[in-house]
């Protein structure tokens, strides 16, 4: 029985378009039940409607407080009753509620815990890793907690930064990786090999 996925974005949806894609050659296990966006109109909900997939804007801006943007975002959540929420692009702060616990996901372009935290995302950590003068970059998938790039780490791997790298460059190797270990991590998930002791994921 493939396991159930609410997706979370808050642009142009190049991660949920993998996730989709290695759904459909059968690598991942599961259906991505709905697509939830903290911003309106971004083309990730247009990957999502061309696929038949159900589709929600909760707008970030709407709301004064960050509690009342993440109570009409779990009810969003769970409306789709989802096994594992996946963060795409989402550049919101999520709080995590117990039930959930473990079954919340997020990549971040680095190696944690390096080049992580509030403000370091997308080109922000690339450059902050060329001028910390770094000699590998990678990329992290993790298991989301209530702090920015902080719950138990899944999958990590590495990419070598190289001399005249850009910003764009190193980029585009890491991208590269992320599209391999996301879905990697999300068929573990589905296939209950992922147990979390303490701070440590053990693969099974």
């Amino acid at each position: 029985m493939p396991i159930r996925l609410a997706v979370l974005l808050s642009g142009s949806g190049t991660t949920l378009q993998n996730i989709i894609d290695r759904i459909g050659c059968g690598e991942v296990d599961a259906t991505v039940a709905g697509v939830i966006s903290s911003r309106a109109g971004v083309f990730g909900l247009e990957r999502a409607r061309k696929c038949d997939i159900p589709t929600l804007e909760v707008v970030r801006k709407k709301f004064a407080t960050r509690e009342g943007f993440n109570t009409a975002l779990w009810e969003a959540i769970r409306g789709f009753s989802p096994d594992l929420v996946v963060l795409a692009g989402f550049m919101s702060l999520i709080d995590v509620p117990s039930d959930f616990q473990n079954r919340i996901i997020n990549v971040h372009p680095a190696l944690i815990p390096a080049f992580c935290g509030h403000g370091m995302y997308g080109h922000h950590v690339h450059e902050a890793v060329i001028n910390y003068g770094a000699k590998v970059s990678g990329a992290t998938v993790h298991f989301v907690d209530n702090e920015y790039d902080h719950g138990p780490i899944i999958l990590q791997g590495t990419v070598p930064v190289l001399d005249g790298d850009t910003a764009d460059t190193l980029a585009e190797r890491v991208q590269a990786l992320e599209r391999e270990l996301y879905p990697q991590a999300i068929q573990l998930f589905a296939e209950g090999r992922l147990q979390v002791a303490g701070r440590r994921v053990l693969v099974h």
